[in-house]
């Protein structure tokens, strides 16, 4: 097992960013994108909270994302309107195209992305992002959160969470962390045309059965590739091809 280096302090983080967002550190805290919903009346700016731990760490679909003290980074960046893409397919695809460059950036990995907010190497999940809008009450977005989970050297995880696995590299934390945030803000601003290639090639679905499921009931597809906004293009076995753009989806064993 590798460790990583350095000293995950708000000072480390914010020497490495390019833009300024409000930079806060926490030993342990419930999550990190709760916190962001609570901070968020009280600041005018972007925000970037990071937690050592989360003791009820989130993820899509109302599922818990295992986050224990000292073997990974649990971070959630505010991006206030305007500055950003404003629906949550769309952010959740440039962010996981941030954590693989990032990651890349940092080490010899070459991280994959299943549909449409977990990031795998070698098979296993290593990473997991979960975005939510803030909305005024008027469905108009005036932030969104971008919550993001990446599993350094952990080695043992709970039962039930499934086909997962750490990144295992030697790197420095706050380089990582800085790192994904940099690429965010750079894909964020230029729309899906600025992540779009990016996001495919280091798709790992295509061509590969599924089953997804929406409204609580699964259907089994076979995956065709991603479309112009980042849905997920399938052909049901009637043969008929649809375009995902939310539900939970999970690989057959055929």
């Amino acid at each position: 097992m590798q460790q990583e280096r350095g000293t995950l302090t708000a000072e480390a983080v914010s020497a490495l960013l390019r833009e300024k967002p409000e930079v806060l550190c926490y030993p342990t805290i419930d999550s990190t994108n709760n916190e962001a919903k609570r901070l968020l009346p009280l600041s005018a700016g972007d925000l970037l909270l990071i937690a050592e731990e989360q003791t009820a760490g989130r993820g899509r679909q109302g599922k818990t994302f295992y986050s224990p003290a000292g073997t990974g980074i649990y971070f959630s960046l505010v991006l206030r309107s305007g500055k950003a893409l404003t629906d949550t397919v769309g952010i959740t695809s440039a962010a996981a195209v941030a954590v693989c460059r990032a990651i890349e950036a940092l080490t010899d990995k070459h991280p994959q992305i299943k549909w449409v907010n977990d990031i795998y190497l070698d098979g296993k999940k290593i990473a997991g992002i979960l975005c939510e809008a803030v909305t005024d009450g008027t469905q108009s977005a005036t932030a969104v959160i971008i919550g993001i989970g990446i599993n350094l050297t952990t080695q043992e995880f709970p039962a039930d969470v499934p086909n997962a696995a750490a990144l295992n590299a030697n790197l420095d934390r706050a380089a990582l962390v800085a790192g994904t945030v940099n690429e965010l803000y750079a894909l964020a601003a230029q729309g899906y045309d600025g992540f779009l290639d990016a996001y495919r090639r280091r798709f790992l679905l295509t061509g590969r059965r599924i089953t997804f499921v929406q409204n609580g009931v699964a259907t089994a597809a076979t995956v065709l590739g991603i479309d112009e906004r980042c849905g997920l293009r399938v052909r049901l076995d009637s043969g008929e091809a649809i375009t995902l753009r939310s539900g939970e989806i999970s690989i057959r064993k055929e």
